[in-house]
C-alpha cells in the first residue's frame, strides 16, 4: 500500500539527511585549518603575547638560539645539564608561566631550612618539588658546590629563596650563640665528621628560626637535600594542606622517615629513578616489623641503613629552639607533639655508588674501628667509610651491591606484599613533570644575568671568605672553654636507628 508523504515530512527527511553531512564537512574544515589558524592555549604561556617556555616545541628560533647560548656557558656542568635538561614534550602544561608564587597570602606559610654542599642537579629538583608542596620560603645555608658562584647565583634568582654563606660574620655570630652555654647539645661539641655537622646544623637551625619569623613564616622544617616530604593522608597532595589541618594547640609534627631501597647500582638521578622505599617502624604492625626483621635487614647492622627517627615541623613561636637536626623544642615549655600516621619524609640515602667515596672525602678520620667510632653516629656509616677507604673499586662495587642494592626480586616482592617495602610514585612523577616542562632550565636561565655580574669577582671573594672563616673558626674553638657536664638534661636527639630485634624478640634503641 502506497504511503502518502506530505511536503513537511519530505522537508524533515531532507534536513535529517543533510545535517550529519554538514557537520562532518565542518569538522573536516576545522581540522584542516587547525595547523595554522587555531590557537592552542596549552602550547603557550598565559597571555597572548607571552614568550615561549624554554625547551618547548613552539619556541621561536630566536629564543632557542638565546637558550643555546646561555647553556653553552655551563659546559663544565654537563652532568647537571643532562639531569636537569628539559624535554620538548609539554607533558605538564599547567606549570607553564607559573611563578610558584601561589595566591597572594598563602596559609599557613611554611619555611624549609637546610645546610647543603650539593650541586644544582640535586638542589633544584628538591627545591621546586617542595614549592609544589606549598613551601613559601627556603633558607639555604651553603658550602662547597652550593656556595660556588655559578650555583648560588641561580639559587638566589629563585623567588622565595635566601642563600646564607658560611662567612666570617656568620661564624662570629654563631660563636656567640646561647647554644654553647646550654647542656642539651654539649655532648656533640668538639668531635669530628658527623658530630661536627650535627652541631653546625643545629646552629644554622637556630638562626633560621629568627629569619623565618621575621619573614612572617608560621612553620619551619629542617630538611636535607636528599629528603622529600611525602604528605600522604592530606585532603590533597600538599604539605600546606597537611599543616593547615593540624590542630591549633599542636606545636610539633613528626614525619616518620621511609628509606630508599634502590634496585640497581648505576643510578644518576635518585629523585627520578627510585620508587621503592622501606617503611618506618611507626607505620607498620609490630608483628610484621619484628616478624620480617631479619629478611628486611639483609645482614646489615640495622633495619635502616642510616637514621630512623624522621624529621619534624615546628610551629614558629616564642622560645622555639632546635633539638638536634631531627627535632625542635622550646626553652620555656614542653611542646605538644604529634606523629603523622600516613605522611612521611622520604630519605634517599646511599642511592648513588659515588655516595661511598663522597662521604669518605668529607671526613678526615682514619679507617679504623676506634676512629670511626668517634666520627660517625651510625653503624652503617662506619662500615661504609672503612670500605670506601680500604677497598678497591671492584671490592667497593661488590660490597655496595651486597649491602645497599635490592637485587633479589623474589625477596622484594615478598616484602612488598607484607608491607615492609612500598612503592611511591608521586614525587617521581612531579619532578619528572617539572623537568619536562622546562622549569629547571628556566630557573638556570633566570640566574644567568646575576651570574655574569658576579663571575668576575666572586671566585676570589669566596676563596678569601672561606680561608678567613676557617681561621676564625679555629681561633674561636681554641678560645672557647670546654664545658664540664656531668648530667645532660633534655639532650639533643641524634640520628637514631630504628628499633632492633633483641635476643628475646623485644626491641631496644
Amino acid at each position: 500500500m502506497a504511503t502518502n508523504r506530505t511536503p513537511s515530512m519530505n522537508r524533515l527527511l531532507l534536513l535529517l539527511t543533510l545535517l550529519p553531512l554538514g557537520l562532518a564537512i565542518f569538522a573536516f574544515v576545522l581540522q584542516w585549518r587547525g595547523d595554522g589558524d587555531l590557537d592552542d592555549p596549552t602550547g603557550r604561556w598565559p597571555g597572548h603575547h607571552s614568550a615561549a617556555f624554554p625547551g618547548m616545541e613552539n619556541s621561536s628560533p630566536s629564543s632557542e638560539s638565546a637558550s643555546s647560548s646561555s647553556l653553552s656557558t655551563r659546559s663544565h656542568s654537563s652532568d647537571c645539564v643532562e639531569i636537569l635538561g628539559s624535554s620538548s614534550k609539554p607533558s605538564f602544561p599547567h606549570y607553564k608561566g607559573w611563578k610558584f608564587g601561589f595566591e597572594s597570602d598563602p596559609k599557613p606559610k611554611i619555611c624549609i631550612q637546610t645546610s647543603t654542599s650539593a650541586g644544582l642537579e640535586q638542589i633544584l629538583p628538591w627545591l621546586f618539588y617542595h614549592k609544589v608542596m606549598g613551601v613559601a620560603q627556603f633558607l639555604l645555608f651553603v658550602e662547597g658546590k652550593a656556595a660556588k658562584p655559578h650555583v648560588s647565583a641561580i639559587l638566589e634568582s629563585i623567588p622565595g629563596v635566601k642563600v646564607i654563606y658560611r662567612t666570617r660574620d656568620l661564624e662570629e655570630k654563631q660563636a656567640r650563640s646561647r647554644i654553647w652555654n646550654e647542656t642539651w647539645l654539649a655532648g656533640f661539641f668538639y668531635k669530628p665528621c658527623n658530630y661536627e655537622l650535627f652541631v653546625k646544623q643545629s646552629l644554622n637551625m637556630e638562626m633560621a628560626i629568627v629569619m623565618a619569623r621575621e619573614a612572617g613564616m608560621e612553620w619551619i622544617i629542617h630538611l636535607d637535600t636528599d629528603e622529600l616530604l611525602h604528605p600522604a593522608g592530606a585532603a590533597e597532595y600538599s604539605l600546606r594542606r597537611l599543616l593547615a589541618d593540624t590542630p591549633s594547640d599542636v606545636d610539633l609534627v613528626v614525619f616518620p622517615n621511609y628509606e630508599s631501597s634502590i634496585e640497581k647500582d648505576d643510578i644518576k638521578d635518585p629523585f627520578s629513578e627510585v620508587s621503592m622505599f622501606k617503611k618506618n617502624y611507626d607505620h607498620l604492625p609490630k608483628e610484621t616489623y619484628f616478624g620480617m626483621y631479619k629478611e628486611a635487614t639483609r645482614g646489615n647492622p640495622n633495619y635502616f641503613l642510616t637514621y630512623g627517627n624522621g624529621k619534624s615541623a615546628a610551629r614558629i613561636q616564642d622560645n622555639l629552639r632546635p633539638n638536634g637536626a631531627h627535632r625542635w623544642h622550646n626553652y620555656m615549655k614542653t611542646p605538644k607533639e604529634i606523629k603523622l600516621e600516613e605522611a612521611a619524609v622520604l630519605h634517599f640515602t646511599y642511592t648513588k655508588f659515588s655516595d661511598l667515596t663522597s662521604r669518605r672525602d668529607r671526613c678526615g678520620c682514619k679507617p679504623t674501628k676506634d676512629d670511626v667510632q668517634r666520627c660517625f653516629m651510625l653503624e652503617f656509616d662506619r662500615a661504609a667509610f672503612i670500605i670506601a677507604s680500604t677497598a678497591t673499586e671492584e671490592e667497593m662495587k661488590n660490597w655496595y651491591n651486597e649491602h645497599v642494592v635490592w637485587n633479589d626480586k623474589q625477596l622484594n616482592l615478598k616484602l612488598l606484599r607484607k608491607g615492609i617495602l612500598t612503592r611511591i610514585y608521586a614525587p617521581m612523577s612531579i619532578i619528572q613533570g617539572l623537568r619536562e616542562s622546562g622549569v629547571f632550565a628556566s630557573a638556570i636561565e633566570a640566574g644567568q644575568t646575576r651570574l655574569k655580574q658576579r663571575l668576575a669577582s666572586a671566585e676570589n671573594k669566596t676563596e678569601n671568605s672561606i680561608s678567613k672563616s676557617i681561621g676564625s673558626l679555629s681561633q674561636s674553638s681554641t678560645a672557647r672553654k670546654i664545658m664540664e657536664v656531668n648530667v645532660l638534661m633534655d639532650s639533643a636527639i641524634p640520628p637514631l636507628s630504628p628499633p632492633r630485634l633483641g635476643l628475646d624478640h623485644t626491641y631496644w634503641l
